[in-house]
C-alpha cells in the first residue's frame, strides 16, 4: 500500500463532525445513491466498501470481505480500526450511532482521521441505513466487540456489548428496503467488475468477494501487488502489446499522489481511464487533461529531437499519440472537487499542473532510457497522423461531393416528413427485401428506412480513413447527419431512436454486433445517450382462425395455446426465419408499431466492461473469443443452424 503520513494519528469520539440530521433519504433516494433501480442498489455496498478502503488508505486496514447472502443481505468485514463507540461530545449518544442515523456525519470533514478519501459527501453509512429494511454493525476495538441494530433508518437497539475480541474492525450486514428499490437482487458480475477494480487501484489491498445465493457459492479473491500496472496488463489481456511490461510513475507532489501506468498495443483505440480518491471520473476532468496535455508534448520533443519529425513536417496531434494507448490515471488527493454528486468529473485546477509536470519529468527521461519502446510507439503514431491525413481529405472529399449533388442523404434511405429529432426514428434494415416491408409498412410521418446490404468493415480492425472509404458505413454516416468519430457532434443527430432492424439468426447478430462495434467506437456519445435500439421481431405467429397472437419463444407459443385453450392441432404456428418474410401490414404490427412493438435500448453500463467485450469479439485474437463462445454457449437459444 501507499506509504502515508497519517498511521499515527489517532481517530476517536472528537474526529466525527456533524453537519446536519438525516432528512428526506426515504422520500428522495435518488438525490443520494442517483437512482432506485439496481445501479442505486449496489451503490448502498459501494458506500460501505468506501468505508473500509479509506481505511486502507489511511494505512489501517489491508483486508475487506464483501458477502451476498441467500436472502440478499450483504455483510462487508474490514480490518480496520473500527467506527469509535464513545459518546459524542455533540449529540450525547454513541459515535457509532451518529455516523449511522445523522446525514453528513463522518471522520472525512478535516477532523485529521483521514488524509485521503472517497466518500467526502459524508452520507454513506446512513443512507445506507436509510434506505434498508435493517442494518447491524458490529465494531471490534478496545478489547470488545460492539452491537446495534437499526432498521429503516431508526435505531432499535441500544449499542451493546456482546463479547471480547483482541481484533480490530467493522462488520456490517444490512439488507436493502424492498420499498424503496425496483428490484433486491444484487448482479454478481457487476460487483466482480467493481471491486476488482477497486484491489487494482489500492495495491496490496485483499478483497474477498462471495455469493453465497448458488448451490454452490462462489468466491473470488482480488488482489494485486503490482496496482495499476496489474490493472493495464488485464485491459489489454487480449490485445497484441507493442511493449511490456507497462510503463509506470509515481509521484507526490504537494501532498497529492500521483499514479499513472501506460501501455500500447496494436489497436486503432485510446483506452484511458482516470480516478481520484478511487472514483472513476467517467466524464474525466483536470488531471485527465494534464495528462493527454503532457503526452502530447514529451512524444513530440523526443520525435524532433531525434529527426522522426523534420523541421517543415507538422506536429503529432493528440489522437495521433493516444492511438493504441491504454492508460490508468489515479490520483489521490485531500480535498477532491468533484462536479456534482455523481462525482464524474474532477475540476481541482492545481492537479492538472502537477500531472503535467511528473509527466513531462518521468516520461522524457523513461523515452531516452528505452528507445526501442519509444521508436516502436512513435512510428505508430506517424501511422496513426498519415491516415488521419487520408480521413481528412477523404472527409472533404464525401463533403464535397454531398454539396454537388441534389440531395445530401444516401440514395436508398426513405427519409420522414418530419424534421424534429425528438420524435423521429430510423430503421437500420438489414436485406434489401426487408428494407422493402418495413418502407411499405412504416408511418412515413416520423419513421425512416435505411437498408443496408451485406457485411460492412470491421472497425475494431480499422482506422478511421478505412471507415469513410467504406460503402457500407457512409451511407449511414451521412443519414444520421451527426459526423463520425472526433467530428461527431449528437446535437446534429437527425432522428431521436437509431434502431436497428436485423434478423435473429447467425447473420442478423454479426451485423448488429459490427454496428455496435461502429457506434461504440466511432460515435459513442449515441450510445451514451440512449438513442440506439434493436427491433425485437417474434419470431412466430400462432393463429387459430381470425385469431392470432405474435410469439417470441416456444414458451411463449405453449403459453398462448394454454391461456386461449387452443390445442396444438388446432392452431397454425408459422415460424418466421427472416424479416423478409413478414408482409409490410405484419412487419408494422410486430416491430414497428410504437405501441405494440418490442424494442431492447442499448445502454452503456461500464465502458470498461464494453471494451473488453468488443475486443474480445470483434478483435484479431481467436483465442479470447473461442473462450467467450464456450463459458456463453449455455444461454443462446433459438439459433438457427
Amino acid at each position: 500500500m501507499t506509504e502515508n503520513n497519517n498511521e499515527h494519528v489517532s481517530y476517536d469520539e472528537s474526529q466525527i463532525q456533524v453537519l446536519e440530521g438525516l432528512e428526506a433519504v426515504r422520500k428522495r433516494p435518488g438525490m443520494y445513491i442517483g437512482s432506485t433501480s439496481i445501479r442505486g442498489l449496489h451503490h448502498l455496498v459501494y458506500e460501505i466498501v468506501a468505508n473500509s478502503i479509506d481505511e486502507a488508505l489511511a494505512g489501517r486496514c489491508d483486508e475487506i470481505h464483501i458477502t451476498i447472502r441467500k436472502d440478499n443481505s450483504v455483510t462487508v468485514v474490514d480490518n480496520g480500526s473500527g467506527i469509535p463507540v464513545g459518546i459524542h461530545p455533540k449529540m450525547g449518544i454513541p459515535t457509532v450511532e451518529v455516523v449511522h442515523t445523522i446525514l453528513h456525519a463522518g471522520g472525512k470533514f478535516g477532523g485529521g482521521a483521514y488524509s485521503v478519501s472517497g466518500g467526502l459527501h459524508g452520507v454513506g453509512a446512513s443512507v445506507v441505513n436509510a434506505l434498508s429494511e435493517y442494518l447491524e454493525v458490529e465494531v471490534s476495538r478496545d478489547g470488545h466487540i460492539y452491537r446495534q441494530r437499526y432498521e429503516r433508518g431508526r435505531t432499535v437497539t441500544p449499542l451493546e456489548i456482546i463479547g471480547d475480541t483482541d481484533k480490530t474492525g467493522t462488520k456490517t450486514t444490512f439488507k436493502p428496503d424492498p420499498e424503496i428499490f425496483e428490484t433486491v437482487e444484487f448482479d454478481f458480475d457487476t460487483m466482480l467488475v467493481r471491486y476488482r477494480e477497486m484491489a487494482f487501484l489500492n495495491k496490496g489491498i485483499k478483497i474477498v468477494l462471495t455469493d453465497e445465493r448458488p448451490e454452490e457459492p462462489i468466491s473470488k479473491v482480488l488482489h494485486y501487488e503490482g496496482g495499476i500496472i496489474s490493472f493495464v496488463e488485464y485491459i489489454n489481456r487480449n490485445r497484441e502489446v507493442l511493449h511490456s511490461p507497462p510503463i509506470y510513475f509515481e509521484a507526490t507532489k504537494d501532498d497529492a499522489i500521483i499514479e499513472v501506468s501506460m501501455q500500447y498495443n496494436d489497436s486503432y483505440v485510446e483506452n484511458i481511464h482516470s480516478y481520484a480518491n478511487n472514483i472513476a471520473t467517467t466524464e474525466g476532468g483536470t488531471h485527465l487533461t494534464g495528462f493527454k496535455t503532457a503526452i502530447t508534448k514529451v512524444f513530440n520533443e523526443y520525435a524532433r529531437k531525434y529527426s522522426y519529425i523534420k523541421d517543415n513536417e507538422k506536429n503529432l496531434m493528440g489522437e495521433d499519440v493516444r492511438e493504441g494507448l491504454t492508460a490508468i490515471i489515479s490520483v489521490k488527493l485531500h480535498e477532491p472537487q468533484f462536479e456534482g454528486q455523481t462525482k464524474t468529473k474532477l475540476g481541482n485546477s492545481e492537479i492538472r499542473g502537477l500531472v503535467e509536470s511528473v509527466i513531462n519529468e518521468k516520461l522524457q527521461a523513461y523515452l531516452e532510457e528505452n528507445p526501442s519502446v519509444a521508436k516502436v510507439i512513435i512510428e505508430k503514431a506517424l501511422t496513426a497522423s498519415r491516415a488521419r491525413e487520408a480521413a481528412r481529405r477523404a472527409r472533404e472529399l464525401t463533403r464535397r461531393k454531398s454539396a454537388l449533388e441534389s440531395t445530401t442523404l444516401p440514395g436508398k434511405l426513405a427519409d420522414c416528413i418530419e424534421k424534429d429529432p425528438s420524435v423521429c426514428e430510423i430503421y437500420i434494415v438489414e436485406g434489401d427485401s426487408a428494407g422493402g416491408s418495413a418502407k411499405q409498412g412504416r408511418d412515413r410521418n416520423y419513421q425512416a428506412i435505411l437498408p443496408l446490404w451485406g457485411k460492412m468493415l470491421n472497425v475494431e480492425k480499422a482506422r478511421i480513413d478505412k471507415v469513410y472509404a467504406n460503402e457500407k458505413l457512409l451511407p449511414v454516416i451521412t443519414a444520421l447527419g451527426a459526423g463520425v468519430g472526433d467530428d461527431f457532434d449528437l446535437s446534429k443527430l437527425r432522428y431521436g431512436k437509431v434502431i436497428i432492424m436485423a434478423d435473429a439468426d447467425v447473420d442478423g447478430q454479426h451485423i448488429r454486433t459490427l454496428l455496435l462495434t461502429f457506434f461504440f467506437r466511432y460515435m459513442r456519445p449515441l450510445i451514451e445517450k440512449g438513442h440506439v435500439y434493436i427491433a425485437m421481431p417474434p419470431l412466430y405467429k400462432v393463429q387459430k382462425g381470425k385469431e392470432a397472437f405474435y410469439a417470441y419463444s416456444d414458451e411463449e407459443v405453449t403459453k398462448i395455446q394454454k391461456e386461449k385453450g387452443w390445442k396444438k392441432e388446432e392452431c397454425t404456428i408459422q415460424r418466421f426465419k427472416g424479416l423478409g418474410e413478414m408482409s409490410a401490414e405484419q412487419l408494422w404490427e410486430t416491430t414497428m408499431n410504437p405501441e405494440t412493438r418490442t424494442m431492447l435500448r442499448i445502454k452503456l453500463e461500464d465502458a470498461l466492461t464494453a471494451d473488453e467485450i468488443f475486443t474480445t469479439l470483434m478483435g484479431d485474437k481467436v483465442e479470447p473469443r473461442k473462450e467467450f463462445i464456450q463459458q456463453n454457449a449455455k444461454y443462446v437459444t433459438n439459433l438457427d443452424i
